[in-house]
């Protein structure tokens, strides 16, 4: 895109680049960044950017939780989650960045198990969208968690939103 801008008299050209929008999904077996997530996801054209971080908590069901364990089959994950950023875009195209991180492995009380960021120009659209894609995430996405409670016994816990497993 270019303008012509009056400068002391004379016509200039300017050329304004546009920053092409980018989808980054990533599995980690290390803590997740939440600077990085949201660096992520900034851009000189939004004036949002909305955030979820999902974390461990110490109780479930009146059991104390000591730690989360996540499995995953990335290339699975790899395709839902950009199928999820496709459901986005066509949903509110205004969004510009995604940045989806899922841990895997251990996960510790208060530690974060997932981290998405999204901008788009106006708020509105930044918060539906990352709440759009946290439900998606976990009823699309074959992602596994173990809860390890204090006495050591742990159990697999199947989303509810999720669709394959049975629970719907």
């Amino acid at each position: 895109m270019s303008s012509r801008e009056e400068v002391g008299g004379s016509m200039e050209e300017r050329s304004e680049a546009v920053e092409p929008s980018r989808d980054l999904i990533g599995l980690s077996s290390e803590p997740l960044s939440i600077e990085r997530v949201y660096s992520s996801a900034v851009s000189p054209s939004c004036g949002a950017v909305a955030l979820f971080i999902g974390t461990t908590r110490e109780h479930f069901e009146g059991r104390r939780v000591i730690r989360l364990e996540y499995e995953a089959y990335d290339p699975m994950v790899q395709s839902e989650l950009s199928a999820v950023c496709r459901d986005i875009r066509a949903r509110w195209p205004m969004v510009k960045h995604i940045c989806i991180q899922h841990r895997l492995g251990l996960v510790t009380v208060a530690e974060a198990s997932v981290a998405i960021a999204i901008s788009s120009p106006h708020r509105g659209e930044a918060q539906e969208a990352v709440g759009y894609c946290i439900n998606a995430l976990k009823a699309s996405a074959p992602i596994w968690k173990k809860e390890v409670y204090e006495s050591e016994e742990s159990k697999w816990k199947e989303n509810p939103e999720c669709g394959w497993s049975g629970n719907s």
